[in-house]
C-alpha cells in the first residue's frame, strides 16, 4: 500500500485546488519533517510515500529552475528549503519507496495552453525531479483540469518515454496507465468485477471510465496487463471505509498540516488501521487444513501443483487442476467447525489473470450450502460475508479463461466489524457482495480505539485455540 502526501500553498489557503495565484511567502512550515511522515507510513505497515511534488497550483516543492513559482520563493528555510529531497532521504533511510506526482494542469505557468512550449516545460520539471533524487518508483500524472481552463494538448507519449528513460524501475499511474490506471475513486469504490488485462485504446487520460475493468473479450492489445488502483482521500475516510483499503489495495491520502508535520489525530486513525488489519489477518483459520481436489495435474507423483500449495503464502506456488477439464474444485477440511467471515484467493499473476467466476460453499447437516460469489481474482481478492461456520469448504471456480491457477487461499474471522446478521443456515440464499455488511460499519469505526482494544485480544485468543 502506499501513502500519498498532499501537502503546498493549499495547505495554507485551506483550499483542496488552487488558483496558482497564492503568495509562495505563505508556504512557511517551520516544523516540517519529514522524518515523521515516513516513521507514520512504516508503523502503519505502508511501503511506499508518494508526494504531490506539483500540484494544478503550479508551486513546486523543490526549487525548480523552471519557475520562481517554488519554495525557493517561501520564507521556509530562507528560500534554501527543499522538501522533494528531504523526503526523498527520509524514505530511503527507512526503507521505503518513493513516488512523485506531478501534475500537468499549471494555473501558474504562463506558457500553459501553448502546446510546444508548455509540454517542454513539464518534461523540464519531470527531468528535475527524476535525475535529482534517486530511485523514483512511481510518477503520478493525469488529466484533471477545471471548466473554462485553456486548452491545452498533452504529449503523453513523450512523457512516457522519458519517465521510463530516466527511471526505468518506475511505473506510471494515468487514467489509461501505461502501468497502474484507476478502477475506482477517490472515495474508494470500485466495481466488483475488474480484470488486470486492458485495452488501452478505449481510454483517454482526463476521461475516467468505470467499464474500463470490463473485459468484453475483444482486446486488440493483450499485452496490456495494468496494475489497479483505487484511493481514499481522507483519513477520516480510511476508517470509514477501511474495508475497501484491505479489500482493494488503496493508496492512501494523508494531509500534512500547516507546522510540516503529520497531525496527531491522523497517526491515531492510521494506527487503528493498522491494529484492524492485524486483527483480521493475523491468522488464517485454513493454515493447518486438510485439502483434496477434483484433480490435480500430474496426479500425486507431481508435487509442484498439488492442493496444498494453496496454504503456502506467495504466488510463484500453486495447485493446477488436470488439463482439459471443467470442474475445478478445491476442498478444505479444518478439522473442527470454525466460525469466519473473510475469503481471500489469489492467482499466479505471472500466469495470466485467468478466473471469470467463482464460489464458496459449506457443508450443514450433510448439504452444501453457497455462501458467497465473486468474479475476478487476480494478484489477490480478499470476500468479506456475514458470519458462517463449518468444518468443511469447498472452493467452486465456475468459469475461467483457461485452466485455472490458484496460489493461495486463507479463510478469517473479522470479529471486529459489525456485520449486520449472521448466515441462516437453513437457506438457499448467498451473497455476491459485502455491501450487505458494509453501513453497519461506519460509525462503528470512527468511534472504534476502545472496541479495538477489546475485541482484538479476544480474537488473539481465539485464533490461537
Amino acid at each position: 500500500m502506499a501513502l500519498f502526501f498532499h501537502f503546498g500553498p493549499n495547505t495554507f489557503t485551506d483550499s483542496e485546488w488552487g488558483t496558482g495565484g497564492a503568495d509562495p511567502s505563505l508556504f512557511n512550515p517551520t516544523r516540517l519533517n519529514t522524518t515523521q511522515w515516513v516513521q507514520v507510513a512504516k508503523d502503519a505497515g505502508f511501503n511506499r510515500v508518494i508526494l504531490t511534488a506539483k500540484h494544478h497550483d503550479g508551486f513546486c516543492l523543490w526549487p525548480s529552475e523552471y519557475t520562481d513559482y517554488s519554495v525557493k520563493s517561501s520564507s521556509w528555510r530562507n528560500g534554501a528549503g527543499d522538501v522533494v529531497k528531504e523526503l526523498a532521504l527520509s524514505a530511503n533511510e527507512a526503507g521505503l519507496d518513493l513516488g512523485l506526482y506531478l501534475s500537468p494542469w499549471d494555473r501558474h505557468e504562463v506558457s500553459y495552453g501553448k502546446t510546444l512550449e508548455y509540454n517542454e516545460f513539464y518534461m523540464g520539471q519531470m527531468t528535475e525531479l527524476l535525475t535529482r533524487y534517486g530511485e523514483i518508483k512511481e510518477v503520478w500524472l493525469d488529466g484533471a483540469k477545471g471548466e473554462g481552463e485553456k486548452d491545452m494538448e498533452y504529449y503523453f507519449d513523450c512523457w512516457f518515454s522519458l519517465i521510463h528513460q530516466l527511471q526505468p524501475g518506475a511505473v506510471i499511474f494515468s487514467d489509461a496507465g501505461p502501468d497502474t490506471r484507476w478502477i475506482g475513486d477517490e472515495a474508494g469504490v470500485a466495481g466488483s468485477t475488474c480484470w488486470s488485462l486492458f485495452n488501452r485504446s478505449s481510454a483517454k487520460i482526463g476521461g475516467t471510465d468505470p467499464n474500463n475493468g470490463h473485459f468484453t473479450g475483444k482486446l486488440t492489445h493483450p499485452h496490456f496487463t495494468l496494475k489497479r488502483m483505487i484511493q481514499l482521500n481522507t483519513m477520516k475516510g480510511l476508517i470509514m471505509h477501511a474495508e475497501r483499503v484491505l479489500w482493494r489495495m488503496c493508496a492512501c491520502w494523508s494531509g500534512v498540516d500547516s507546522l510540516g508535520l503529520v497531525s496527531a489525530e491522523d497517526i491515531k486513525v492510521l494506527q487503528e488501521f493498522t491494529e484492524l488489519q492485524k486483527s483480521i489477518f493475523s491468522y488464517n483459520l485454513a493454515k493447518n487444513a486438510l485439502l483434496s481436489a477434483s484433480s490435480t495435474r500430474g496426479g500425486i507423483v507431481d508435487s509442484r501443483f498439488d492442493p496444498n500449495n494453496v496454504l503456502e503464502e506467495g504466488i510463484y506456488t500453486y495447485w493446477a487442476p488436470e488439463e482439459n477439464q471443467s470442474n475445478w474444485e478445491l476442498y478444505l477440511d479444518l478439522s473442527e467447525s470454525v466460525s469466519f467471515n473473510v475469503l481471500q484467493v489469489q492467482e499466479p499473476i505471472q500466469m495470466g489473470q485467468r478466473i471469470i467466476e467463482f464460489h464458496l460453499e459449506i457443508e450443514k447437516d450433510g448439504e452444501w450450502k453457497k455462501v458467497i460469489n465473486g468474479t475476478t481474482v487476480g494478484y489477490q481478492r480478499l470476500l468479506q460475508f456475514p458470519t458462517v461456520e463449518s468444518q468443511h469448504l469447498k472452493f467452486v471456480i465456475d468459469k475461467s479463461r483457461a485452466d485455472p491457477l490458484i496460489s493461495f487461499l486463507g479463510v478469517y474471522m473479522d470479529s471486529f466489524s459489525l456485520v449486520g446478521n449472521k448466515f441462516d443456515n437453513s437457506s438457499q440464499m448467498h451473497f455476491n457482495s459485502s455491501v450487505a455488511v458494509q453501513e453497519a460499519r461506519c460509525n462503528h469505526f470512527l468511534n472504534s480505539s476502545e472496541v479495538l482494544r477489546q475485541t482484538t485480544p479476544n480474537h488473539t485468543q481465539t485464533a490461537a485455540l
